[in-house]
């Protein structure tokens, strides 16, 4: 645990050699995205975070927009000595990594279902989220206990400035971010994602200098539903 720009941040860091910065999605923590990290530690050095409001990190003051999530994560890979990273994010920190490395040098970027260019109304993303995590038979004790954050009761219930967060963040468009990023960039998506849809996806590639999407059977969560691919398909692209 360490403290940047008033916040207390929790974090695990391990492996060796190239940095990789794994972000969670919204209402998420550490444990969803340490499937990745454990096994390419055997060749990275990972930094996974719980960010600001999630997990084990405190919350922020005000009610933090996008901007303010990466200036964070500058200060806090700044403080822990993180270059130059491989980012890669999901679905809320896959919108932090597109900013961030529209602004930033970073090696590569790979998102998982993360909403850039919206095409249409409907759910909202903590209904999309909570719909696409019931569909996890294997994960239904993890969809248990995102119902605490993303779920309509608590929800409502939940701290004033993380629901102002969201709004903040579902608002802001990433469209001249993605334009600007020059690192090579990965896309993985499900093909039944209903909180970022795959039409998203595509608009997505074309606004990237140099993307490639790959689209994969599964939900929001096909980074994990997929997991021993995405795994071979991660060496591929990040030791290329």
């Amino acid at each position: 645990m360490i403290e940047v720009h008033d916040i207390k941040v929790n974090y695990i860091q391990y492996g060796s050699g190239q940095d990789v910065v794994l972000l969670h999605g919204w209402g998420q923590n550490i444990e969803m995205m340490t499937p990745l990290g454990n096994p390419i530690s055997e060749k990275f050095r990972v930094t996974i975070l719980d960010l600001p409001g999630f997990g084990k990190s405190s919350e922020p003051k005000t009610a933090w927009t996008v901007q303010d999530y990466v200036l964070f994560l500058k200060e806090f890979l700044e403080k822990i000595e993180v270059k130059t990273p491989i980012i890669i994010g999901h679905s809320f920190g896959g919108r932090l990594a597109i900013l961030y490395a529209s602004l930033y040098p970073v090696k590569k970027v790979v998102l998982f279902g993360a909403p850039c260019v919206r095409t249409k109304e409907g759910l909202t993303m903590k209904e999309k989220l909570l719909k696409s995590a019931k569909k996890l038979p294997w994960m239904e004790a993890l969809s248990e206990k995102m119902k605490k954050h993303i779920g309509s009761t608590d929800y409502k219930n939940a701290s004033p400035i993380m629901r102002e967060v969201l709004v903040n963040t579902i608002h802001y468009d990433l469209s001249e971010a993605a334009r600007k990023i020059t690192a090579p960039t990965l896309l993985i998506w499900g093909e039944q994602d209903e909180a970022a849809p795959v039409e998203e996806a595509r608009l997505l590639e074309k606004l990237l200098q140099d993307g490639a999407l790959i689209v994969l059977p599964g939900t929001h969560y096909a980074y994990l539903e997929n997991l021993g691919r995405v795994l071979a398909i991660l060496k591929n692209f990040m030791e290329g």
